[in-house]
């Protein structure tokens, strides 16, 4: 029984299933649906696919992770990052040749799905501390700005623009603007933003409980879709005024089918599909761990890359498009009180009801009134500051953060985030082939050593303490050498050179042959080498080796003040 609950956590959270859980996961899991419905619609036309899609990856996906995912809050379904890139896989030459997108992206949530299980298989669920945070927060921005970009001539009713790098065109094709599309993407707006934090705040002021204001100002997007869908069927503005709308809506589940592994298109998909199945398994786990956090649950990355991969899978089977976990959400199922996945089984039953009764209701609503949904979830996600932040803390990180959202949008995702990769890799390689090196003295009258130019301490003519705090490797002994060569150039009196190994984690084999040639290089000067304060594991390696005996007449002290004590007189 304990191994099964490993893998259907949801064992796990029934045995202590209460009628108050129930009714607080009913009320959340309405919430959730009211917010399913537009933001399916939503994704889907961001990806450039048929609506029922969205629609369709709301309901079994999240049935699937709720029996594998460790995640109590999470919601899983069409989100806006992993839409813009189905979007720009579909848009590849080699893969819009084909023809049938709505394939292509069926395919692509079966090779999401089998690559995330097969990273399971494999134990790579620590794979998401491979990507930094100042990367994931670049790519999120850029990819945020190429949605906007995207959504905004969706809200003047404006055709996709096919200027190039003629300015003057531009003046041109935004006259072309259709005013009546515009005024609904404004009042869409307009409400949006009024049920933000102005309702937050006026409700919170009445003394409403914090469950309840979340209901009210989530009902937002539905309400817009609503309002709009009623005034293009009341004013007949699709045929008269040309607005846009979402058009005909299948009703009723799709067909579980597996035609979709006889096709071609796999081979090509490929690479495409790697890098979604990555970003939507790491953001997917920072939202988990975020709301875990709040009440102290535990999130087992492992068993996550298990869930999403069933899911991703199950939105294959039922013809839907990729799923990831969604922040906005996520964050609207746990404010509503959330407290299990038993709230999104309820929100996947609601949508099911309306996939087969209502979607008829679905054909007249406005894309401009989805364009400002998708505009009012994105904005929260683009961190502009959050560069200024990270470069004035880590300018290594920072400039990671800042190139890759600049190589997201010059050159594409998948070349955006490649290149904050390859930055990161190569800042934190600098980092470690430059280590931080310090020479240090004793603070008067105690056992504490700091560095000489940060503090008043006690030195000796004869005596030089270094400390180095890294590890030392084949990558950075060189910078080590020359440090120590500079130092003994600048201190010539020296007789005794003590490396504090306190911060010294490893001594690769590299490293060692270079610490024996600094020994007998200092030797033949007449000075000896020393090592204080050396941690367990290092000398267990260094005792493997003839390098202590090497040391002599040079020493291995257990403290700093053991080599005072030794060498000072």
């Amino acid at each position: 029984m304990s191994r099964l609950t490993h893998y259907l956590p949801i064992i796990g959270w029934l045995k202590t299933y209460s009628r108050q859980d129930f009714s607080e996961d009913l009320f959340a899991g309405v919430i959730t649906a009211i917010l399913l419905v537009p933001q399916g619609i939503a994704y889907a036309i961001l990806a450039g696919l048929p609506p029922e899609l969205g629609l369709y990856a709301s309901i079994l996906p999240p049935i699937l992770y709720a029996l594998f995912g460790t995640s109590r809050a999470l919601s899983v379904g069409p989100v806006s990052i992993a839409a813009i890139m189905i979007a720009s896989a579909l848009s590849a030459p080699e893969i819009s040749a084909l023809g049938n997108p709505v394939q292509s992206t069926v395919i692509l949530s079966a090779e999401i799905g089998l690559i995330m299980l097969l990273m399971a298989l494999l134990k790579m669920g620590g794979l998401v501390s491979f990507i930094s945070h100042p990367v994931l927060t670049g790519f999120t921005s850029g990819a945020s700005l190429l949605i906007i970009a995207s959504q905004l001539p969706q809200l003047a009713g404006l055709k996709t623009p096919t200027c190039g790098l003629n300015v003057a065109c531009y003046g041109t094709y935004i006259q072309g603007f259709n005013a009546a599309t515009l005024g609904i993407a404004l009042a869409a707006l307009g409400v949006l933003i009024v049920f933000g934090k102005p309702l937050i705040t006026l409700l919170k002021k009445l003394g409403l409980s914090v469950s309840i204001v979340t209901a009210i100002s989530k009902c937002a997007p539905l309400l817009t879709v609503v309002v709009g869908t009623l005034a293009v069927s009341y004013f007949s503005l699709q045929s008269q005024q040309h607005v846009a709308v979402v058009g005909q809506v299948p009703s009723g589940f799709p067909r579980l089918n597996l035609d979709f592994m006889r096709s071609q298109q796999w081979r090509l998909l490929l690479p495409s599909a790697a890098f979604i199945a990555l970003i939507a398994y790491v953001e997917s786990v920072a939202i988990a761990k975020v709301t875990a956090n709040l009440r102290g649950e535990k999130i087992t990355p492992n068993q996550e890359l298990i869930a999403l991969g069933a899911a991703n899978l199950a939105a294959a089977l039922s013809g839907g498009m990729p799923v990831a976990g969604g922040f906005s959400r996520t964050m609207v199922n746990f404010a509503a009180g959330a407290k299990t996945q038993m709230a999104m089984l309820i929100a996947a039953g609601l949508l099911s009801v309306a996939v087969i009764f209502f979607t008829p209701w679905f054909a007249n609503i406005p894309k401009a009134v989805l364009a400002a949904i998708i505009l009012m979830a994105i904005l929260p996600l683009l961190r502009l500051k959050n560069i200024l932040h990270t470069w004035r803390y880590d300018r290594g990180d920072g400039l990671a953060e800042l190139m890759t959202l600049l190589g997201v949008l010059v050159f594409g995702i998948e070349e955006g985030i490649v290149l904050g990769i390859i930055l990161t890799i190569a800042s934190h390689l600098r980092k470690t082939g430059q280590p931080h090196i310090a020479v240090v003295g004793r603070i008067p009258d105690t056992e504490q050593f700091r560095n000489i130019k940060r503090h008043h301490v006690e030195t000796w003519p004869h005596l030089l303490f270094i400390r180095i705090d890294e590890s030392i490797m084949f990558s950075n002994i060189d910078y080590i050498e020359n440090y120590l060569t500079t130092e003994l150039a600048q201190q010539p009196e020296t007789k005794h050179v003590v490396l504090i190994f306190t911060s010294v984690s490893d001594i690769d084999a590299s490293a060692l042959e270079a610490l024996e040639h600094i020994n007998h290089a200092l030797q033949k000067a007449g000075k000896t080498l020393n090592i204080a304060e050396a941690k367990g594991p290092v000398m267990d390696k260094l005792k493997k080796t003839d390098f202590i005996e090497q040391l002599k007449p040079g020493k291995v002290f257990f403290r700093n003040v053991d080599a005072i004590k030794a060498l000072a007189e």
